[in-house]
């Protein structure tokens, strides 16, 4: 038994989101840099205008806060992630390049979308931009920390905790909408944000969700309807916001997570149960017996 469409369908209203992701802007070339420019040019986006790209830097900053951090998932990697933002967004053959004034390195992703930057001395000291050939908004990026040999379904709260962190360390959620800009510069770091009780950073799983619940050893709890699709039910936004928002295309695969608090370890189990598996056979075995007993009562 599949899970109804209607319910999809009802969570594609406007929402209120913090993890806007946008493009920085190029700066002009100077005299010497347009010199330079063409061999860079040639290899990055051939030709892509306004593309969306982050910091060289800051996207290092965030590895070396991973490495810093480790031990909040020891048994994981670190990579950065692409997802599509906007509708019709060609996720397939993404071209990846850091580039600056004369330094151009191309990035090989993977056919989940994710990567991982090399150190580079030059690209470090240019100041260098990390752009995909993709146009600004089309796509957002985060994390990707994942602890091998879990279940099906299943991520890990303190990989989660540690994608939050170096996530807003590498400068990957953006401050394009002018409230969530006032709100994210409140706090000062990333630990700060992702510890406080209303941060909103977002998650994203591989499938649609019906529902999110923790686990830590006998203690269960399933996450709010509020924690879901963005925080539809508790931040309803005008129209004029959705252009603020990361998941225009993912909104049923969205999520929040209390990051904050440290009654949950970080070995705790984050389960998501999506759409496409159907109601739970101890949903319908009681679903079966209320039906059953109505049935009974109606004779």
């Amino acid at each position: 038994m599949k899970h109804s469409a209607c319910f999809t369908a009802w969570l594609l209203l406007p929402l209120l989101l913090s993890s806007a992701a946008c493009a920085q802007a190029l700066q002009p070339l100077q005299p010497q840099q347009q010199a330079d420019a063409p061999s860079v040019a040639a290899v990055t986006v051939s030709g892509t205008r306004n593309p969306v790209d982050k910091s060289y830097r800051k996207m290092l900053k965030g590895m070396d806060l991973f490495e810093r951090l480790h031990g909040m998932a020891p048994a994981a990697s670190l990579r950065y992630k692409f997802l599509p933002r906007q509708p019709g967004t060609d996720m397939e053959g993404i071209l990846l390049n850091i580039a600056g004034d004369t330094a151009s390195i191309p990035v090989p992703v993977a056919a989940d979308h994710t990567f991982t930057l090399p150190r580079n001395e030059k690209a470090w000291k240019e100041d260098a931009a990390v752009m995909p050939n993709r146009k600004a908004n089309s796509m957002t990026w985060r994390t990707e920390i994942r602890t091998p040999g879990l279940p099906a379904h299943t991520r890990r709260l303190g990989d989660l905790r540690l994608e939050c962190r170096v996530g807003m360390e590498a400068g990957l959620v953006s401050d394009d909408s002018p409230f969530i800009g006032k709100l994210i510069k409140l706090v000062v770091g990333s630990d700060a944000y992702c510890d406080a009780p209303d941060q909103q950073y977002l998650f994203f799983s591989d499938h649609p969700l019906f529902s999110v619940s923790l686990r830590a050893g006998e203690r269960r709890e399933i996450l709010s309807l509020d924690q879901l699709y963005a925080g539809i039910s508790r931040h309803p936004m005008p129209p004029s916001e959705l252009a603020y928002c990361d998941c225009q295309v993912l909104l049923d695969r969205t999520y929040f997570l209390p990051l904050g608090d440290k009654s949950w370890p970080d070995d705790t189990l984050v389960e998501l149960e999506y759409m496409e598996d159907g109601v739970p056979p101890s949903a319908g075995a009681k679903a079966e017996s209320g039906t059953d007993a109505a049935r009974e009562t109606e004779r």
